[in-house]
């Protein structure tokens, strides 16, 4: 059974539907430790079953931010500046994880966080947790190409 969250950026630019594998009552998350996702609060989730549909309203609107082992991808709203969604490209495959400061009908006593720390972890470990434990099933739809005004 899955249970549908909702969630978007601040401005609804971007939007999502995550297709979370379970009706436990507690999400896990981890509040990242990076210095980007320090400076931003991120805090992720993700699930090795789980899906996520994003729909972009304006891809021109969409900034995408890479650092450090330049193997994800932070989708940032050029309009409000809430990142609500990153990826990684492995092997052919796009994984995901959602900021859960972005869903719009959870509650924070349903989260259960902890911290995460993966500075130091070898580029091949990293990739392979990421396949392991990311959203494997990503549908990312654009409405416009850019704007029109």
């Amino acid at each position: 059974m899955m249970r549908q969250i909702e969630g978007r950026c601040h401005c609804g630019n971007i939007q999502f539907k995550f297709l979370w594998p379970s009706l436990e009552a507690e999400i896990p998350v981890r509040v990242c430790g990076c210095s980007f996702c320090t400076r931003h609060n991120g805090t992720y989730t993700s699930h090795a079953n789980a899906r996520l549909t994003v729909e972009i309203a304006d891809k021109s609107l969409v900034n995408k931010y890479v650092f450090g082992t330049k193997t994800a991808e932070f989708h940032i709203c050029a309009r409000c500046g809430v990142v609500p969604f990153v990826t990684s490209k492995i092997d052919g495959h796009e994984y995901g994880v959602v900021n859960v400061n972005t869903f719009e009908n959870v509650r924070a006593l349903q989260l259960r966080s902890s911290v995460s720390d993966f500075e130091g972890e070898a580029l091949a470990d990293r990739l392979q947790r990421r396949k392991r434990t990311w959203i494997p099933d990503i549908t990312i739809s654009i409405a416009r190409e850019g704007r029109s005004d």
